[in-house]
């Protein structure tokens, strides 16, 4: 009898979580910009006119940006004006990841930002004539990201 393909529910994008050198921070309110993106080189061969040789280039990740709620932890904005400081974000670089749970609170992916360190810090609005909560957000450059998928828990 053929094995059948179980599918599985797709993750759940509001259950995530972020660590931070190991250390869980916080639970964010969003996480955007997870992305990488390689150069794409065409070669064209000589005689050969009926198609252009495509070959993989560089790929570049772009920057991740986080967003919470303003609460008396300061830790993060801490971490940048300690980079705005030094002037050298080779010392204040610490490893972020990303980690994803489903309904059971197993975790189900993680991805690993190697060596990232704060680019951005915007701190919240405030409008006398809405009642939201006032979200800050932290923007961070990394090396290279590592994609880990299935269970860990």
């Amino acid at each position: 009898m053929p094995q059948r393909n179980e599918l599985t529910d797709p993750m759940l994008s509001h259950r995530f979580a972020v660590e931070i050198s190991g250390i869980q921070q916080a639970l964010f309110t969003e996480c955007t910009g997870l992305q990488a993106t390689t150069d794409v080189f065409e070669y064209k061969e000589g005689g050969a006119n009926g198609f252009t040789h495509k070959l993989p280039g560089r790929t570049s990740f772009s920057n991740i940006t986080l967003k919470w709620g303003t609460a008396a932890s300061s830790q993060l904005s801490e971490w940048y004006s300690e980079l705005i400081t030094a002037g050298s974000a080779a010392a204040l670089r610490k490893d972020i990841s990303i980690l994803v749970y489903d309904a059971e609170g197993n975790q189900v992916a993680r991805w690993n930002l190697n060596q990232a360190f704060p680019v951005k810090w915007s701190g919240p609005s405030f409008d006398p004539a809405k009642n939201d909560v006032a979200i800050q957000s932290i923007e961070f450059a990394f090396a290279e990201i590592d994609s880990v998928a299935g269970t860990s828990r």
